[in-house]
């Protein structure tokens, strides 16, 4: 009994070794060459800079089509295709159906882009190309997409680029991963020319701009209605602030003397407005800070909401990125009680006026500029 159970051990241990070198085996062959492939599919992997996905689009530049497949294998001459034309410029595809030696492409196969045509272009021509290769696999009903993210200088002395190790032949020659379809295999490349922006949008910040200080006087506090009340606009950096005109991004003060939002009844507001641009400015958000102050007329007791560098719960800061749109307020609902505005000894309110001041500490400029 015990010599039959050892012998069942035995056979099992032995299954198992059999079992795991088989899978250890399968697992070689499956990611052997460049490791980001396998015999069913291709993941989003980068492999030495190269990234390998499936996507269900045509490629827009160029397909070949080989009906016939077994014809060519083995072969080490490149099949070179008629030239095309892709983003204004003259190309052939040239193909390694077992690689390109000299490009590290043995036991793959290889594919490249040959620009062709070329004594025309000025001298010292240039021309960057973001190029993607691909593979179609009739199975899945989509493309191998092959890219390394670099751009190709294409020049008199390089005038062709590629994959060297497109994809293993045995992957692509592996009728279970469907590359080859009735002996049939199609290729392609898509070519986008990559022109360098010439132009920036420069966005700088200016402390203490020009001009930078307004001062709004109210006149008869205590006939004002109950309705929010803003002040003309003022010009600093690229905006108006304050004025309904998106021609011009202006600022304005606002604030309503019977209060707003949870400071009413009992509180005063103040907020600052982004309106407008002045003439051929760049409409864009605009970077704005200022202090706001409701003035002590009789010392320098103002009332104070100061631009902070850090936003905190307990206090309000007025610096912000103002909106293009116009109805965008930055400010509080209690820059003073009403109590103690229209407290006599407090030097708020003098002759039934108040004086508000808005002082724009930074701007932020924006400008099409050369890069």
């Amino acid at each position: 009994m015990d010599s039959h159970k050892r012998s069942l051990g035995f056979i099992s241990l032995a299954f198992l070794f059999i079992t795991c070198s088989s899978a250890e085996f399968l697992i070689q062959q499956v990611t052997e060459g460049k490791g980001t492939e396998n015999n069913s599919s291709y993941n989003v992997e980068a492999n030495l800079g190269e990234t390998r996905a499936f996507r269900e689009e045509r490629p827009s530049s160029k397909i070949v089509t080989i009906a016939g497949y077994s014809v060519i294998k083995g072969r080490f001459e490149p099949y070179e295709s008629s030239v095309f034309e892709a983003a204004g410029y003259r190309w052939r595809l040239v193909l390694y159906v077992i690689g390109n030696k000299n490009d590290g492409g043995a036991g793959h196969i290889s594919l490249y882009v040959r620009m062709e045509e070329t004594d025309s272009l000025p001298y010292g021509w240039e021309v960057n190309v973001d190029l993607k290769l691909f593979v179609h696999n009739p199975k899945t009903h989509k493309y191998l997409t092959v890219t390394d993210g670099t751009v190709k200088r294409y020049n008199a002395a390089k005038k062709e680029w590629g994959f060297g190790k497109l994809i293993s032949l045995s992957i692509f020659e592996n009728t279970n991963n469907g590359y080859i379809v009735q002996d049939t295999c199609s290729f392609g490349a898509e070519i986008h020319i990559v022109k360098p922006a010439e132009i920036q949008e420069k966005v700088t910040f200016i402390s203490n701009p020009p001009n930078n200080v307004f001062t709004w006087k109210i006149l008869r506090f205590s006939s004002l209605e109950d309705k929010f009340y803003y002040s003309a606009d003022f010009l600093v950096g690229d905006r108006y602030w304050l004025v309904l005109d998106l021609k011009a991004l202006q600022l304005r003060l606002g604030f309503n003397p019977k209060g707003d939002g949870d400071g009413r009844p009992h509180a005063l507001p103040l907020f600052l407005f982004a309106q407008g641009f002045k003439e051929n400015a760049v409409a864009t958000n605009t970077w704005g800070a200022v202090n706001l102050r409701l003035k002590n007329q009789r010392n320098s007791n103002h009332r104070q909401l100061y631009c902070k560098k850090t936003i905190t719960k307990r206090r309000k800061n007025t610096a912000a990125w103002y909106p293009i749109r116009s109805d965008y307020g930055v400010g509080v609902n209690n820059i003073i009680l009403l109590s103690d505005l229209k407290d006599p000894s407090k030097g708020y309110l003098v002759n039934d006026a108040i004086i508000f001041e808005a002082e724009m500490v930074k701007v932020s400029v924006t400008n099409i500029v050369p890069v």
